[in-house]
């Protein structure tokens, strides 16, 4: 069967890269002054207004250097850039912008996915991700020097020894198993009561994603995978990984949840479908939100996606 259309955060209406423009400093500037700027701060939360919506202002209108904007891309002939705001306390001195009124509050991305158009949000994802590397990567890894950057932030440049570095993605895998009648779900002790969710881990070097799949279920729930098929993809800037969801096959072991779950179980068919239909009556089970690739995986699931095509 053919999996339903994505419907999760962070992939719809994505910004024009744009790669070409990024070797040329002079038109980053006249994009500037008309272009939108997303303000990030070190929580990795950006402005939205009084009435939750992004607040988005034009580069012209930020006291703020655009060689030390991050360009995100293009929106038709509109760009788009991102800035760090330092601290992420509101009207911070070291905050390399002017504040906007302090009437503006400030969101997540989770919030925003929630709640903002798709664009938005997913432009948001992208300029959380970024800043977020460019934070952690200020020094060379090889020789402890300062780094600068190049190509509309997309770039870091060792000043000591020339090393060039580039933006980091770590692929995980999310998987919706399944022993063909049952759905294999577990919960970390910090979520909310009831709340369960597929199981996920990242990808170790030498590995396929297959081999992933395989090698984190049985880690994580002691059940043994036989197959698995990849159905789609998600960024997950939370802080920078890539999401890419499968569906498999296993063995109806019992589940023997390792120290990173307080438990894992299989749920029937009809658990699942009463979840989805938001019936939680006596303590049902609770999923994963809409924003999220695992809801999509176990709603597929439930319409009756397998590993068989």
């Amino acid at each position: 069967m053919t999996p339903p259309v994505p419907r999760f955060a962070f992939v719809e209406d994505a910004l024009l890269r744009a790669d070409h423009l990024r070797d040329h400093p002079d038109a980053l500037r006249t994009l500037w002054r008309e272009g939108r700027v997303l303000r990030v701060d070190a929580e990795g939360r950006t402005f939205a207004g009084a009435d939750g919506a992004p607040d988005v202002p034009r580069g012209a209108e930020l006291d703020a250097n655009p060689d030390e904007a991050v360009f995100l891309g293009l929106r038709g002939d509109e760009g788009w850039f991102a800035i760090d705001m330092g601290d992420g306390a509101q009207g911070a001195e070291s905050a390399p912008f002017e504040a906007r009124p302090a009437r503006d509050g400030r969101i997540d991305l989770r919030s925003a996915a929630a709640h903002w158009p798709a664009f938005e949000s997913t432009a948001f994802a992208q300029a959380r991700a970024l800043l977020h590397w460019r934070r952690r990567h200020r020094f060379c890894g090889a020789c402890g020097g300062t780094l600068h950057w190049l190509r509309g932030g997309w770039q870091g440049r060792c000043d000591a020894c020339g090393l060039d570095h580039y933006p980091r993605t770590d692929p995980a895998v999310i998987v919706a198993v399944t022993d063909g009648e049952r759905l294999l779900l577990g919960r970390q002790a910090s979520w909310p009561a009831r709340r369960y969710s597929t199981l996920a881990g990242f990808v170790e070097p030498g590995e396929t994603l297959e081999q992933t799949v395989a090698r984190e279920v049985m880690e994580e729930a002691g059940v043994r995978v036989r197959a698995s098929r990849y159905l789609a993809s998600q960024p997950w800037p939370f802080p920078s990984s890539l999401m890419l969801g499968f569906v498999a096959d296993a063995e109806p072991d019992p589940p023997q949840a390792d120290d990173e779950l307080e438990d894992a179980r299989w749920f029937t068919r009809d658990e699942v479908g009463a979840a989805l239909r938001g019936d939680t009556r006596d303590d049902g089970l609770l999923l994963s939100p809409s924003v999220s690739i695992s809801r999509w995986l176990i709603e597929a699931w439930h319409a009756g996606v397998s590993v068989a095509e």
